[in-house]
């Protein structure tokens, strides 16, 4: 549950204070991304073909 009015309002990231606030995960709306959960980039490189 969002109880920061900054958080309600417009989101955790867009708040002034995000770097520095410490309740931003209890009080606000901001979640962490796990790594095991984001989508692995595909890295694609092009080889120089001469």
């Amino acid at each position: 549950m969002t109880l920061c009015p900054v958080a309600f309002a417009v989101g955790c990231r867009k708040c002034p204070a995000f770097s520095v606030c410490p309740l931003k995960g209890v009080i606000g709306d901001f979640k962490e991304t796990d790594p095991a959960e984001q989508k692995p980039q595909a890295t694609e490189t092009k080889r120089d073909e001469k």
